[in-house]
């Protein structure tokens, strides 16, 4: 509730006009926003018209509302955390103070706050979300165009095109994990687009755990990477390089076989290391073309019995949640074709740490309304989601929409 003497800056906006900072300050209390900052050394030494948290909330209002200019994104959530139980109202500085307290914020913070709070969602009765009692997860990566500043070509790179041009804008390259069931972001690494797709995601595949079924493309698949993801105690269900001939071990009742994963022979720094058993899939799907595709999937779940091959077969088609986020990311929340407004790397970090801060709280939310309804949470609409919080905002979590 609002602290005696308080009064509500002047807007003609109504409490019910949008409900974004409720969101927010839902996902991400102030709380523990005070402390990643301070954890970061980014606690104001004096006081300021924008305090680094209100900047945090910022960062993920900017991502909420992509293609406003800073002044509107900060007046868009003013109002709310004017009426948030634990912030102070907040006066409107122009852009160049915006930027500087985003300089002065960086992007470690925002890093701090999704490391913190990401994490899988899904209940036992959540439609889709396990498979032989393990969390089905998926592992994939991707770029996003940022600003075309000497600073950021120089730090991300750019993709090669034709006849030796370059990509009209640099890239960052996100790697993520996704909990299929909800289509929450639970885990990424952020880097340049000069960085390897199998090198970023190095750091992540360490932090999966037991428990886990993961699912990967085969860009990932590789004995550097899959031994790596093993070690971790997850289950893996891969699909394969084409190139990829693990040695026969044993053909099973089903049809699968097991095999012996072993390094490339031209990797020189693995020679010698013990070879891994998997068991391998091997599957066509009947759409009615004339040469169909064979699937190839590697497995670390090597009984047939407690994980029949079809339902693994079945299992895989589940790593295609993680396109539909990448699209939810880049197409609708960022907007299509939208290129990152900031100019510095640092910057651009935050902007992105922040798109993941906002799409995790809008999944969250998705998430308890459809536990509320009895749905699966991929029949509620991420598009509408996105468009209800952008023009609402409910100012703080303890207040309720008769005190409007």
């Amino acid at each position: 509730m609002p602290r005696a003497g308080w009064r509500k800056p002047e807007s003609e906006r109504r409490l019910s006009d949008l409900v974004s900072v409720g969101v927010l300050t839902r996902t991400f209390p102030p709380a523990l926003v005070d402390e990643v900052i301070a954890e970061a050394g980014r606690t104001e030494q004096r006081h300021r018209s924008l305090p680094a948290r209100v900047m945090a909330y910022f960062s993920i209002g900017m991502a909420l509302h992509s293609e406003g200019a800073y002044e509107d994104v900060l007046a868009l959530l003013t109002d709310g955390l004017s009426w948030s139980s634990s912030a102070a109202p907040v006066a409107l500085p122009g852009k160049s103070a915006i930027f500087q307290a985003r300089v002065r914020l960086g992007s470690e913070p925002v890093k701090a706050l999704f490391g913190r709070v990401a994490r899988p969602l899904a209940t036992t009765t959540t439609p889709g979300a396990w498979l032989f009692g393990r969390r089905l997860m998926a592992v994939d990566g991707l770029c996003l165009d940022v600003a075309d500043s000497s600073e950021n070509d120089e730090w991300f790179g750019r993709a090669g095109v034709n006849k030796g041009e370059r990509a009209a804008f640099p890239q960052a390259r996100l790697v993520g994990l996704v909990e299929c069931g909800t289509h929450c972001l639970v885990d990424a690494e952020v880097g340049a687009y000069t960085i390897s797709e199998n090198t970023l995601a190095q750091p992540l595949i360490d932090r999966l755990g037991p428990g886990m079924l993961v699912l990967a493309d085969r860009g990932f698949c590789g004995y550097p990477l899959w031994s790596k993801a093993a070690a971790t105690g997850a289950d893996l269900l891969w699909r394969a390089m084409p190139n990829m001939k693990p040695r026969h071990v044993a053909t099973l009742d089903d049809g699968t076989w097991l095999a012996e994963l072993r390094p490339a022979n031209n990797d020189k720094a693995r020679r010698g290391m013990k070879p891994l058993t998997i068991r391998v899939i091997d599957y066509q799907i009947d759409d009615g073309r004339a040469n169909e595709e064979t699937y190839r999937l590697f497995t670390t779940l090597i009984d047939p019995v407690a994980a029949p091959a079809e339902e693994l077969a079945v299992a895989y088609a589940q790593r295609w949640e993680i396109e539909g986020v990448f699209d939810e990311l880049k197409t609708h929340q960022r907007g299509a074709r939208t290129v990152l407004r900031s100019k510095s790397p640092e910057l651009v970090l935050q902007e992105i740490w922040g798109h993941l801060c906002c799409h995790y709280a809008i999944r969250t939310l998705m998430l308890e309304a459809a536990d509320h309804a009895h749905v699966d949470p991929d029949r509620v609409s991420f598009v509408t989601a996105l468009r209800i919080v952008r023009r609402s905002i409910s100012a703080a979590r303890d207040f309720s929409p008769s005190d409007d």
